[in-house]
């Protein structure tokens, strides 16, 4: 099998899960879900179906990957900003606004979003095609095929400043996940790993926690099938 390691340094970050409401929250580090999209970003492979549905449903052929993510130096600091969130809100609430707005959204409410700031990650990748690691290489030398959107950093307002594949990972702390009778250890959380976006109880989750030594190599708690595991 495969392996490729990613550096990525971002000024700011975001990686949410499926949530509504005025307070919408990040989760502390690069999930794996995150990271997957980000690499088939990279090597130019389309993760969206077609179909006129209302929802962007993924392609049942996408690649199934082994995913490590490392946290490299200091964590990112969980700052929060407001923004106007704009909605056509649930029932007969500011139906007085509907017509002055054209039929433009005309429900407005201050919302407040976590970000990350600072981050520096490395993800490693395990892959039974070894063109397809190939084709993340030649998507950063600009010479893949064509993507359908900058890479970004969970937030389509947030960009990288650095992505850069490695010969060999740095130290890390990686992201481990936590079994029944593990010992607690600080930073747990429940990370995604694959996103269904047509049934929120499909998506599947894993509780992960930055181990406390940083180490070269990824720990086998540390890899997750992304966003499951192949078929047998």
């Amino acid at each position: 099998m495969g392996r490729l390691w990613l550096l990525a340094h971002a000024p700011f970050a975001a990686f949410r899960p499926l949530q509504a409401g005025v307070f919408r929250s990040t989760a502390p580090f690069m999930s794996p879900s995150a990271a997957y999209g980000l690499v088939l970003n990279l090597a130019g492979v389309e993760t969206r179906a077609p179909g006129p549905e209302a929802i962007t449903r993924m392609r049942d052929d996408c690649p199934c990957l082994r995913i490590a993510v490392g946290l490299v130096g200091t964590p990112p600091e969980v700052s929060s900003l407001y923004q106007q969130l704009h909605t056509y809100p649930v029932g007969n609430s500011g139906q007085e606004l509907k017509a002055r707005t054209h039929g433009a959204k005309y429900w407005i409410v201050p919302v407040r979003r976590e970000l990350l700031v600072g981050l520096r990650a490395v993800v490693g990748v395990e892959c039974e095609d070894d063109a397809l690691l190939s084709r993340v290489s030649a998507g950063l030398r600009g010479e893949g095929p064509a993507r359908y959107g900058l890479p970004f950093a969970g937030d389509n307002n947030f960009l990288f400043d650095r992505l850069d594949v490695l010969e060999a990972p740095p130290e890390a702390r990686w992201y481990a996940r936590l079994e029944a009778g593990d010992e607690a250890r600080r930073g747990a959380y429940r990370m995604t790993v694959g996103i269904d976006r047509e049934d929120a109880s499909r998506t599947t989750r894993a509780l992960m926690a930055p181990l406390e030594v940083p180490t070269r190599e990824p720990p086998e708690g540390a890899w997750t099938w992304t966003p499951r595991a192949p078929a047998s």
